[in-house]
């Protein structure tokens, strides 16, 4: 793509000077200081997510150079990003500095999905939260594989609202959590029911590795077998591909 659209001394320039495969001292300043981000994962067939995580500064946490954990808090119900890491440990966080800086940061790597008693004997100075709304359920490890600049130039200037009401860290008040703000529950009030389950449910259904068209008929055992094979090559080949170390001579 850059060669088509002609931007690829660009893009050489972008990857020497501004892309790390590691945290310097100012990007973990930088996440350190930042309540909020924006969060990207995909299943195992690449169905994208994209979710927003806010807490008190520091709740994304900086353990090193090449690892930040985040919690995970009580949500909805439907966890659809940790479901999404658990297939597929890639994710993308984005965060941005509205307030002051007027900066944004990328972090891209691989994730886990880690239990608090777990993590917190190896990790003792991580943020204990006495709001019931905030206790983390797990934590999400983050190993770091590209940190670079978003930069300021279409980022809105933001000021911060006077302070009002309190969080409602946890609620289950619908009221409290914003309601029937789009009209969807009064919808499938009308309905008589619940809305269908979310496609990507649909498109994938009963056999792991592949979409209901790539399904060999239940009454022919070869084709069975040959799809299974199928399926241990692919998942071999991308454990061979996760595992090799990354390519690092760009950044010195």
């Amino acid at each position: 793509m850059q060669q088509r659209l002609g931007t690829t001394e660009r893009a050489d320039r972008f990857y020497g000077e501004q892309m790390l495969d590691h945290l310097n001292e100012r990007m973990r300043e930088f996440i350190g200081r930042q309540e909020m981000f924006f969060l990207a994962t995909a299943d195992r067939h690449g169905e994208c997510d994209n979710s927003f995580r806010a807490g008190p500064p520091g709740f994304l946490h900086v353990i090193d150079e090449r690892t930040l954990v985040y919690p995970e808090y009580r949500g909805n119900g439907v966890h659809a990003s940790l479901g999404n890491i658990q297939e597929n440990p890639h994710l993308g966080i984005l965060l941005v500095d509205f307030f002051q800086a007027r900066i944004g940061l990328h972090v891209n790597g691989r994730a886990e999905i880690v239990e608090d008693a777990e993590l917190r004997p190896a990790h003792p100075d991580l943020p204990s939260d006495s709001v019931p709304g905030r206790r983390a359920l797990v934590w999400v490890r983050v190993t770091v594989e590209e940190a670079y600049i978003h930069c300021a130039k279409h980022i809105p200037h933001l000021q911060r609202a006077p302070k009002g009401t309190p969080r409602d860290w946890g609620t289950d008040d619908q009221r409290r959590k914003g309601g029937d703000f789009f009209g969807t529950a009064q919808a499938a009030r009308r309905r008589g029911g619940p809305s269908v389950r979310p496609s990507r449910e649909r498109a994938h259904p009963g056999v792991p590795g592949g979409p209901a068209g790539h399904v060999p008929p239940s009454d022919d055992p070869a084709a069975w077998r040959a799809h299974a094979e199928q399926l241990l090559d692919k998942a071999r080949r991308r454990r061979a591909e996760s595992e090799r170390t990354p390519f690092r001579d760009w950044f010195g």
